[in-house]
C-alpha cells in the first residue's frame, strides 16, 4: 500500500467462527481480485484466522493491528483487528455455540462503529448463525436488524444484488424486499402503502451509485398470482401496491408495477429494470439466487454506511473442511468497492451540478 492508495478500506467481519466464514476469508486471500479491488482487513480473532489459514494451506501471516489505518494487506499478510473478549478457540466446528454468536456480534458492531466514525469505507460481513446469536444474548434475528439499531435508522431494507459481468457498463440487478425475516402468514399484515413506497425509494437511491448517475428503473412485484387477476385472486395489488407505485412515480422515480412475478423477473433479467421490489423474502431470493447463487451479494440499504455481505449462510455441514467457495465474498467486496467509487463519483457530480 502506498500513501496515495485510494482503494476503499473494507473491513471483513469474521462471522460465526463455527461456520465457514474464517476459511472463506483464508481461501479468498490468495485471489488477486480481493486485494486489487480494495484494501481489506479482518475484524475478528487472530487465533481463529490462523487456524483457518492452516486448514486451507495458505501461508499468509496474520498482522495484528489496533486501528484500521495500520492495515497493510498483501498476499503474505492479513491484517486482523481483535474485536471480542469471547474465548472462541475451543468452539467446535458446525455447532451452535453462544460464544461464537456473541463474538460475531462483537465483530460486527466494532466494524460498524469504525464506519460510522469515517475511519473505513465499507463493511463486508461473513455469515452468522441466528440461533447462536440468540444463545449469546443478542436479541436480534440477524445482521440487518443489528446494523439498523447501531446506525439509528428505521427506514432500511436488504437488497439482494447481482452485478454485471466484469467490464460491463450496466448496473446489474438488485431485489429489495418489503418484508424480510417474518413468517409468510404475517406478510399480509405488514404490507402497507407506506412501506412499499419507502422500499421503492430505497431501491432508487441504492442503484444510483451503480448506474453512474443515470436514473434507476424500478419494477414492483405483485403479491398474488397474475397480479390478482382484477381482484379474483386478491385485491392487494389494487388496494395497496398500485397506490404506492403511483405515489413513488409522482415523486419522480422511474417505477412500474405491480407486475406479475412470472413475467417481471424475465423482463428484469433482459435489462428492462435495474431493481425489483419484492413483497416477501422468497419471492425475491428464489429468482435472484437461481439466476446466480455464487454471484449474489446482500446490500443493506438506508444506512449511513456501506455494508455488503456474502449471500450464503454459515454452512455448518461443511464448516472447517477447507472446501467452502469464495466467489460470493469476492463479489461482495467488489460491490462494496463499486458503491464507494460510485458515491465518490456522485459527490463529484453534485459539486459540479450535473446530477438529477
Amino acid at each position: 500500500m502506498t500513501p496515495n492508495d485510494d482503494r476503499p478500506l473494507v473491513a471483513l467481519t469474521l462471522g460465526d467462527v463455527a461456520g465457514i466464514g474464517p476459511e472463506v476469508i483464508a481461501r479468498a486471500w490468495g485471489d488477486t481480485p480481493l486485494r486489487a479491488l480494495a484494501r481489506p482487513f479482518v475484524v475478528g480473532s487472530r487465533s481463529v484466522l490462523e487456524r483457518a489459514l492452516a486448514r486451507v494451506g495458505c501461508r499468509a501471516e496474520v498482522q495484528v493491528i489496533t486501528q484500521p489505518e495500520d492495515a497493510l494487506p498483501c498476499a503474505r499478510t492479513i491484517p486482523c483487528l481483535e474485536a471480542t473478549e469471547q474465548d472462541v478457540d475451543s468452539v467446535a466446528p458446525g455447532r451452535v455455540d453462544p460464544r461464537a454468536g456473541r463474538a460475531a456480534y462483537d465483530y460486527l458492531v466494532t466494524a460498524v462503529d469504525l464506519a460510522l466514525a469515517g475511519r473505513i469505507d465499507a463493511i463486508t460481513t461473513l455469515p452468522l448463525n441466528k440461533e447462536a446469536l440468540h444463545a449469546g444474548g443478542v436479541d436480534h434475528p440477524g445482521h440487518t436488524e443489528i446494523l439498523a439499531e447501531r446506525c439509528g435508522v428505521r427506514d432500511h431494507a436488504m437488497m439482494l444484488y447481482i452485478g454485471p459481468p466484469i467490464g460491463a457498463g450496466d448496473a446489474g440487478l438488485g431485489v429489495v424486499h418489503v418484508t424480510l425475516h417474518v413468517a409468510l402468514r404475517r406478510v399480509f399484515d405488514l404490507l402497507t402503502e407506506e412501506a412499499i413506497e419507502a422500499k421503492i425509494a430505497l431501491a432508487d437511491r441504492a442503484l444510483l451509485p451503480l448506474t453512474g448517475g443515470r436514473q434507476p428503473r424500478v419494477g414492483v412485484a405483485a403479491l398474488n398470482p397474475h397480479a390478482g387477476e382484477g381482484g379474483l385472486f386478491g385485491d392487494e395489488e389494487r388496494r395497496i401496491i398500485a397506490p404506492a407505485v403511483a405515489r413513488a412515480r409522482d415523486a419522480g422515480i422511474d417505477v412500474s408495477g405491480p407486475i406479475a412475478c412470472d413475467t417481471l423477473f424475465g423482463r428484469a433479467i433482459a435489462g428492462e429494470f435495474d431493481a425489483v421490489v419484492a413483497m416477501y423474502h422468497d419471492q425475491g431470493h428464489v429468482a435472484l439466487k437461481t439466476l446466480g447463487f455464487d454471484r449474489a451479494v446482500n446490500v443493506t440499504l438506508g444506512l449511513p454506511i456501506i455494508r455488503t455481505s456474502v449471500a450464503h449462510g454459515t454452512a455448518y455441514d461443511i464448516a472447517w473442511r477447507g472446501t467452502a467457495e469464495t466467489s460470493s465474498l469476492i463479489e461482495a467486496v467488489r460491490v462494496a468497492a463499486r458503491l464507494v467509487w460510485g458515491n465518490r463519483q456522485l459527490l463529484d457530480m453534485q459539486s459540479s451540478g450535473s446530477t438529477r
